[in-house]
């Protein structure tokens, strides 16, 4: 008995097959094996066509089937992450309009702007958690305005996810958390959002039907059966944004629980069981895996644009051919706290919540010719992304979290024992590695959601935990005045 979990990410998708009896993974892939493309036809914009979306799964899940020689009828049930706050848009007959403005692109910041004001900032926070921002209902607003010809077309609109659900199913939905990370949903009233709806003019008919998070969402079509030697009728039991869901698969769903991420971008989320917000929406709040109507479940997001596309930008261009990620993490390993006095700004990659929405763009300080070298540069890159985390959670702080006990996925910049060391020794806070990633996570989601486990209890007790970081208590100082100094250039 097995499940099979679909990470859609902006640079690949990954496939994970999970025995369901044991928990562990028995395969994982993904597609390319070169970052995806993401196309910026002007400063600030971002797209990918799903299309390749869908081409680079077929890819991973073959691999995924080969490797594991599972049976098609052996898989019991299909969960889905995504790339979260994208617009995928399409007409009556399911066809894609345009590439999809992914989570990336600053083009709609104007336009969440002026509804923030138009709606009222205090509504907004108050209904919404969020400023509208450039999240998926203003890019949808974006499109209204520029496109008109394409607006006129559109059917539905979907995340990236509800688009891979609609390929497996032939079947357009939607849930609560996908609605509210799209800044759709109203928190008082638990339904769409009049007030979102009514300022930017989108028709109530452009939304699908909601489907809960866990249960069926829709069966595999005989079309997607054949495309990916699936049985038909395997159901689709899970959905949700990759940050909930990495939350998720590391067993975080109760308040005061933190999970991290650190890929591209980078996420520090904690779960409240109460109402609550940022009044500047430097971090953001939306609807957790497990949130209904009865039970309040929130997720709180600090996400940095510009976290492991970074270390990718300097392993491009820094003359570091036939260089690894891991040889880079040793190299800079051989600086000191601080970089030699070293900072990187890394906000690179588009506008930041954390800094209200403004694109400050990566820069360097400090650099000396006759002292400084890729060591230096490298730990810097590091410590700019760990500062960065650190100044939201602040805000996070600010909010009434205790940010004590910080899991994370072993992957990525986590893969590095100097980024890992500096989180904790930065934000005091021990960080717990776990062999896990999104697509395990959608995996066993899928497993909930179809009634194999009873509870996330039972779902992740396999959870294994891989390495334990405490802060290095001694060289606080050191660590501390290193982002004071980063902090302050920031300002």
């Amino acid at each position: 008995m097995y499940l099979l979990g679909y990470d859609i990410g902006s640079s690949s998708v990954k496939v994970c097959l999970v025995d369901a009896n044991s928990g562990k993974i028995v395969a994982s892939d993904f597609y390319p094996k070169e970052e995806m493309k993401i196309t910026a036809v002007k400063p600030g914009w971002a797209e990918q066509d799903p299309a390749d979306w869908w081409e680079n799964l077929k890819m991973a899940h073959q691999s995924v089937m080969t490797q594991s020689k599972v049976k098609a009828e052996d898989i019991k049930a299909i969960g889905i992450t995504w790339q979260m706050h994208g617009l995928v848009l399409v007409d009556k007959d399911k066809n894609v309009l345009r590439p999809s403005i992914i989570w990336c692109d600053s083009r709609a910041v104007p336009y969440g702007e002026k509804a923030f004001e138009a709606i009222g900032e205090e509504k907004c926070l108050s209904h919404l958690l969020n400023s509208p921002g450039n999240f998926t209902a203003s890019k949808l607003a974006w499109v209204k305005e520029n496109e008109p010809h394409i607006y006129e077309n559109i059917d539905k609109l979907m995340l990236p996810g509800d688009y891979i659900g609609m390929k497996l199913t032939d079947e357009i939905v939607m849930t609560v958390e996908g609605l509210s990370e799209g800044i759709f949903w109203d928190f008082k009233t638990k339904s769409l959002s009049e007030d979102v709806l009514n300022y930017y003019g989108i028709p109530k008919s452009f939304f699908p039907p909601i489907k809960p998070i866990f249960g069926n969402q829709g069966e595999v079509s005989a079309s997607a059966a054949k495309e990916l030697g699936l049985k038909e009728g395997t159901p689709v039991t899970y959905r949700a944004g990759d940050q909930p869901n990495n939350a998720l698969s590391l067993n975080v769903f109760n308040p005061g629980e933190i999970a991290s991420t650190a890929g591209t971008s980078g996420v520090v989320y904690g779960v409240l069981d109460t109402v609550n917000y940022d009044k500047l929406s430097r971090v953001n709040t939306f609807a957790h895996v497990n949130y209904t109507d009865e039970l309040t479940r929130l997720g709180v997001l600090l996400c940095i644009n510009g976290t492991g596309i970074l270390n990718s930008w300097l392993k491009r261009n820094l003359a570091l051919e036939g260089l690894s990620y891991n040889d880079m993490n040793k190299l800079a390993a051989q600086s000191t706290i601080g970089s030699n006095g070293i900072s990187i700004i890394p906000f690179g990659n588009g506008a930041e919540r954390v800094l209200e929405n403004k694109e400050v763009n990566c820069s360097i300080h400090g650099i000396n010719f006759n002292v400084h070298t890729k060591a230096d540069l490298l730990r810097a890159a590091q410590e700019g992304i760990v500062f960065s985390y650190e100044y939201g959670m602040e805000v996070m702080k600010e909010m009434g979290m205790d940010i004590h006990l910080i899991r994370a996925g072993y992957a990525n910049m986590f893969l590095s024992p100097l980024f890992a060391q500096t989180l904790a020794s930065v934000s005091g806070a021990t960080i717990e590695l776990f062999n896990t990633d999104g697509a395990a996570g959608a995996a066993k989601g899928a497993g909930m959601g179809v009634g194999i486990y009873a509870s996330n209890d039972e779902a992740f007790g396999s959870l294994e935990k891989l390495a334990v970081v405490e802060p290095e208590k001694d060289k606080t100082e050191q660590y501390r005045e290193a982002y004071n100094r980063w902090k302050n250039l920031l300002k």
